[in-house]
């Protein structure tokens, strides 16, 4: 066989995988397509499902009428278009997920697929949890701060002054101001809250897969936990309006969030640990390990016993007694070269 046929041979796996992931991005492709046909189908009523927050709380505030507008032709089209994006990523990720599954699963091993499997069906589990605590919890919260915010100079006035502000029925100077939302401006919130909380939700499973892959332990996730603090605050002040109540929410969430991810990697790694040990694989070097990421746990190296058992340990032991050995010899030939003189007197 000449060496050109030889690297054919050897380019045909390649060729394989490259067509086989061809097939997988076009049917993926064409999932998100379908979905996204789908929600603009229906765009309108996803529109009035996520605009609900910001109508209760108009409402609440005494508009009986809420009314959204917008300023250009195409606004209300690429507002239905934006919706339809997300949506339709939303509705196709299952088809999304498999086909990705499809792709990797004939490349690992049987303990590999085990362990994969359930971290792509607690994903998106996750996500939709964190979008829908944004929806129905965070979102209310941030409107209600943002559209209460314009009324309190007249609620300060009104406490300040007496009830006969609130029984002004006009004034005779100044420029009333009210709110007039855009569809866009008001939907770019809600949907960054959508993702941002979605994705914050993802935190188990990350650090879950990294103790797994051995990238995180439970205890260098513990004594990283003053840093973890600092970094949640400052998403939760980057992810969420100026409002000390939902930045607090969010704090709250993504540390439990956090503590969960400490269990569980904790727990990955006892299930580690007794699988090695049925396996005949679990060695001192691990233990030592272990040790050290267990601060309770014993060390090895402490065993008596273990340290006597040290050939190393025992060779220098054996030094030691030699040279203590010599030093008392080199004290007893002193001792017999210097004598006292008044003795050899008395002996003469």
């Amino acid at each position: 066989m000449s060496k050109a046929d030889e690297i054919e041979d050897s380019s045909a796996p390649l060729i394989e995988h490259l067509a086989e992931l061809r097939t997988r991005l076009i049917n993926s492709v064409l999932a998100f397509v379908v979905g996204m046909v789908i929600c603009f189908a229906f765009g309108g009523m996803i529109l009035d499902f996520l605009l609900v927050p910001i109508e209760k709380t108009m409402r609440e505030l005494g508009d009986p009428n809420p009314v959204m507008i917008y300023t250009a032709p195409q606004e209300y089209f690429f507002t239905l278009i934006r919706i339809s994006m997300v949506g339709g990523l939303a509705l196709s990720f299952p088809v999304i997920s498999n086909q990705l599954w499809r792709f990797v699963a004939p490349g690992l091993y049987r303990n590999e697929k085990d362990a994969f499997l359930p971290f792509l069906i607690a994903s998106p589990v996750l996500f939709l949890l964190g979008a829908a605590f944004a929806q129905f919890i965070v979102v209310p919260l941030a409107m209600t701060f943002f559209l209460g915010f314009a009324d309190l100079p007249s609620y300060v006035a009104a406490v300040l002054v007496g009830e006969e502000v609130a029984t002004t029925e006009t004034a005779d100077t100044g420029i009333d101001i009210v709110f007039s939302g855009k569809v866009n401006e008001t939907l770019d919130i809600t949907l960054k809250m959508i993702v941002a909380f979605g994705l914050c939700f993802q935190l188990p499973v990350l650090l879950t897969l990294m103790g797994k892959a051995g990238l995180a332990t439970a205890s260098g996730l513990r004594s990283t936990r003053k840093y973890a603090v600092v970094g949640i605050l400052v998403v939760a002040a980057l992810v969420t309006p100026p409002d000390v109540t939902t930045q607090l929410i969010l704090f709250i969430v993504v540390y439990g969030l956090y503590e969960i991810s400490i269990f569980l990697v904790a727990r990955v790694e006892k299930q580690r640990e007794a699988r090695l040990r049925a396996e005949g694989l679990w060695f001192e070097d691990d233990e030592d390990e272990a040790a050290e990421t267990d601060p309770a746990a014993p060390a090895a190296a402490t065993d008596p016993e273990e340290e006597a058992d040290d050939p190393l340990l025992a060779e220098f032991d054996e030094a030691d007694d030699a040279d203590d050995a010599d030093d008392a010899d080199d004290d007893g030939t002193g001792g017999d070269d210097d004598e006292d003189p008044s003795m050899v007197d008395d002996t003469k």
